[in-house]
């Protein structure tokens, strides 16, 4: 199981929203770039890259930070999400060094969508889905859907979706602990490998999620993102990588 630093970009900075909220922000950075190789030397295998404006808007904002980033670590793998609505976004992010895209409110307003960016770019499509009780949201968390995450889920079976990245909007930035329940219940339940995130604070929140990721049924879990826990230090990236992979071995 990977342990995946997310950077969330917010005007150039590197932020960490409180449930999705843009005016409850605490910026930890104002060199996103710098950041990528603080957590490339701690052991990160992948990053979690967020453009939160992008994500209101639409369309992309923040998407020179990220070609920088890639640029400067070549060798570090790069998911990005947000204002991801159409192919030549996509395409944009593959050809300046990412390696998957993650679509979100698209995969909600125009499941079709999906399966048409993993026909068109194959092995580098991750749908993210965020929900609250359950349910969908969209729009960078400003609207809740009637839609049932792991009945959405399944509609993305046979569309060649490399992961999906599960947040619960009521856990993400809180600190309190992940919701191991509802992400098991939708690892199980659907056949496409599911990435954690909102809520991962602690080393006891890897060592729940790994314990599933190695007697799982369906997809399984394979990885989990975690943000403000690693910036105040409650959780240690290195540490919960080396855990990680010790249990993975065993």
């Amino acid at each position: 199981m990977l342990v995946i630093p997310a950077i969330d970009l917010k005007d150039g900075q590197c932020v960490r929203l409180k449930q999705g909220r843009m005016e409850d922000s605490t910026v930890f950075s104002d060199d996103p770039v710098k950041t990528a190789g603080h957590w490339a030397a701690q052991g990160a295998r992948r990053l979690h890259l967020v453009d939160l404006n992008g994500a209101f808007a639409g369309v992309p904002i923040n998407g020179e930070v990220v070609k920088t980033i890639a640029k400067a670590y070549p060798q570090l793998p790069l998911q990005i999400g947000g204002g991801i609505r159409d192919l030549d976004t996509i395409a944009r992010y593959l050809d300046n060094g990412v390696t998957w895209a993650i679509i979100g409110t698209q995969a909600v307003k125009n499941p079709a969508f999906v399966a048409e960016a993993c026909k068109a770019f194959p092995g580098h499509i991750i749908v993210g889905l965020d929900a609250m009780n359950g349910m969908v949201a969209t729009d960078g968390w400003a609207n809740v859907s009637n839609v049932n995450v792991i009945d959405l889920a399944r509609q993305f079976a046979n569309d060649g979706v490399e992961a999906i990245i599960y947040t619960d909007i009521a856990r993400d930035g809180m600190m309190q602990g992940v919701n191991v329940a509802a992400t098991v219940a939708l690892a199980e339940a659907s056949p496409i490998p599911v990435i954690a995130s909102g809520g991962v604070s602690r080393i006891e929140d890897i060592h729940a999620l790994q314990v599933v990721a190695r007697t799982h049924t369906g997809g399984g879990i394979m990885g989990a993102i975690t943000g403000r826990a690693i910036y105040e230090g409650a959780l240690d990236l290195a540490e919960a990588q080396r855990f990680c992979d010790a249990a993975q071995n065993r």
